[in-house]
């Protein structure tokens, strides 16, 4: 296939393709998709080998965010019936961290609702930071506070935070439907405060949303163009009491044919299989591996992941290998104070294109809703309550 024969050839080379280019991986079909894993995998490989970095959530404020962001089951006005507490306290954080850790995970990520933190809020997440690194030697610490005020990025960075997510989640173009209490504009900025303090800038989106393939497009190349270390890919996981809740777009298929296109688009960045993976991939999850080189471990914010010891068996018997904190995620390339200029051919045309044309998403049948609301599991543990998390 000409097609994957050339996205090859630009993945082991950091070019950026097409726009065309990745219109056309989406739009390849069920007989071609081991195709399209096997050519992306050649990619992966080349830049990861067959590594897979562990991260592991920690929610430190669970609902209650005067956000309206619709695909949230934390959102203003959510009926979904979440785990909501207040600020974790440090030494509460730091061993649910630590939980994650002893399942293998390099990085932990502090995430907490909101807007924004204020700045008493940057103090304590400062000081859970501190407590994660003094006990925990060589752990990546994340974290993820909504949208940063002046000077906050580079306190987080100070406490010792290696890096900030802050995902752009959709288009620019359609944006405006999905939140209208803040824009695309502000979520870039965030970005680029967290790039500016000095931090790893880790952003991704969501697929699910009734988006078309153009719209992916679009935010996958703006995310290329803010060139963070971390692409993480979530799918929609769609919360009864959201405006989202009836959204089921995705078949395993086309949630592999998306994780290719991003990392077609994203050859040397860590692309992150994140939320709603046991959801939408269910047991073709094995096959994202040869596309993704970092997944979540356990638990996420509000819903329940697979066993973190599953997790640990897919992996093993995928053939690949945990990252251990003695080895560097990012190519060399990419690491901080290389040198080396990156050679991607970010300035073509197609980069900057984000009007929303190209051929819209295909209609995909959804199984009956009855047989599919069962494989959303609200999170009844770990961060929060009295029983042990998963990792």
């Amino acid at each position: 296939m000409d097609l994957l024969n050339t996205l090859v050839d630009k993945g082991l080379r950091r070019e950026l393709p097409t726009r065309e280019e990745a219109l056309a991986v989406l739009a390849t079909s069920d007989d071609e998709l081991l195709d399209v894993v096997a050519a992306a995998g050649k990619v992966r490989r080349q830049w990861f080998g067959r590594r897979v970095k562990l991260n592991y959530l920690v929610n430190l404020k669970s609902g209650l965010c005067p956000e309206d962001c619709s695909y949230c089951s934390q959102r203003l006005g959510s009926k979904a019936e979440i785990l909501k507490y207040t600020w974790l306290k440090p030494d509460d954080a730091s061993k649910a961290a630590a939980a994650g850790v002893a399942g293998g995970a390099k990085r932990v990520c502090l995430v907490a609702s909101g807007r924004g933190p204020t700045d008493k809020d940057v103090d304590r997440v400062s000081e859970t930071i501190s407590a994660i690194k003094e006990q925990n030697e060589g752990i990546e610490v994340c974290a993820c506070l909504g949208l940063l005020s002046d000077g906050q990025a580079d306190r987080l960075h100070a406490a010792g935070a290696d890096a900030y997510n802050h995902n752009l989640n959709t288009s620019e173009a359609t944006y405006g439907d999905i939140c209208t209490t803040h824009d695309f504009s502000d979520r870039v900025s965030t970005v680029q405060q967290a790039q500016a303090a000095g931090m790893s800038a880790c952003s991704g989106l969501i697929a699910g949303m009734g988006e078309s393939d153009a719209d992916l497009v679009d935010v996958v190349f703006a995310l290329r163009e803010l060139d963070p270390d971390s692409v993480p890919v979530n799918f929609l996981i769609p919360f009864e009491g959201t405006p989202l809740g009836k959204e089921w777009n995705l078949t395993p298929q086309r949630a592999l044919r998306i994780l290719a296109m991003v990392r077609f688009v994203c050859p040397d960045i860590e692309v992150r299989l994140a939320g709603g993976r046991e959801v939408h991939l269910r047991s073709m999850q094995p096959l994202a591996l040869h596309l993704v080189n970092s997944i979540f471990l356990g638990d996420y914010l509000t819903s329940e992941g697979q066993a973190g010891k599953d997790d640990l068996a897919m992996i093993a018997d995928a053939g690949f290998e945990v990252e251990g904190t003695d080895t560097t995620t990012l190519p060399e390339h990419r690491r901080p104070g290389c040198g080396v200029a990156d050679t991607a051919e970010s300035g073509c045309a197609e980069s900057g294109c984000a009007t929303g044309d190209g051929a819209p998403a295909a209609t995909i049948p959804a199984p009956p809703e009855e047989t599919r609301r069962d494989l959303v599991s609200v999170r009844r543990r770990g961060a929060g309550t009295e029983l042990p998390p998963n990792a």
